[in-house]
């Protein structure tokens, strides 16, 4: 059995084990510091939008088997309007320019978008949309669906 004496220094040797690195990366953590400041200031992130549901309320569902996601960019002209469809997997959208509405004819509910405004467009549910005002319209809309698979299902 050991005395309390070489126990002390057993314990003191496996402290400065761990003060020395322990101490060298607090160091190096704060000359980084400054440095990561900096790069921040040249950049900025604006969130968009944090949500966990559609635009009609739904929970938010990911396709089950290989995903993949399809990026667009999509431009009408004023007054264009697309046939009632309904998308099967999710869609985002992204308002560049221009104003877009969309009308849910499962739920009665129009909700208008301007640039800058970003949506999930509903899972499942009819819709009419719409480019409104005098300017075209241009989104960035990101489709991600089972592989292969379209995003846009219209009546017949």
């Amino acid at each position: 059995m050991k005395d309390s004496a070489s126990r002390s220094f057993g314990n003191r040797v496996n402290k400065e084990k761990v003060v020395k690195p322990l101490w060298f990366v607090c160091s190096i953590a704060l000359f980084v510091s400054p440095l990561k400041a900096q790069e921040q200031k040249d950049a900025a992130v604006t969130q968009l939008l944090s949500t966990t549901a559609t635009s009609s309320g739904q929970s938010i569902v990911l396709p089950k088997n290989d995903a993949q996601i399809v990026a667009s960019i999509y431009e009408g002209l004023p007054s264009a309007a697309l046939q009632a469809h309904n998308h099967p997997y999710p869609r985002y959208v992204f308002v560049l320019s221009g104003t877009l509405r969309v009308n849910n004819l499962d739920t009665g509910q129009t909700n208008t978008y301007r640039p800058g405004n970003f949506v999930l467009e509903s899972v499942g549910q009819w819709q009419t949309n719409a480019s409104v005002g005098d300017e075209p319209l241009k989104l960035l809309v990101v489709d991600v669906v089972e592989k292969g698979q379209p995003n846009i299902v219209t009546l017949r």
